[in-house]
């Protein structure tokens, strides 16, 4: 069902808002996520779950303990195998600006990342405000 002119303006005007509050997550919005997931070892990871999961229930009902063991631990490793199997985003560190996750902890102390400007006292900025804070421990 198509939007009428005026539920467009809205939705215009709306993300426009969105865009000036947070232009990162309207980025982020616009263009989805760079997830990806890989359906064979998603599959192969339930698999060795379930084949776990039997190996200890067979276990317990034999009462064998070396068979629970290794079926617990097969349904281990297919929960790990399914959790790797989710990929994250590859960062972009040729954006000025942009740091790695990983590289943020190596950033020398006397680069400082410029400061954003104070919104209007919204929520985020509130939130943020008191995160900053309780990181230079004036917080709890």
């Amino acid at each position: 069902m198509p939007l009428s002119e005026h539920e467009q303006r809205l939705l215009e005007q709306m993300e426009r808002a969105l865009h000036e509050e947070d232009p990162k997550l309207a980025s982020t919005l616009r263009h989805g996520s760079n997830y990806t997931v890989n359906g064979r070892q998603v599959f192969l990871g339930a698999v060795g779950f379930l084949l776990g999961l039997c190996g200890l229930l067979g276990g317990v009902i034999m009462s064998m303990v070396v068979i629970g063991v290794v079926g617990f631990l097969l349904m281990l490793g297919g929960v790990l195998f399914i959790g790797s199997a989710f990929r994250a985003p590859k960062q972009n560190t040729d954006i000025p600006g942009v740091t790695n996750i990983n590289d943020a902890g190596k950033r020398s102390k006397t680069a400082k990342a410029p400061k954003a400007q104070k919104s209007s006292g919204g929520f985020m900025s509130k939130m943020e405000e008191r995160w900053r804070k309780r990181g230079e421990g004036q917080g709890f």
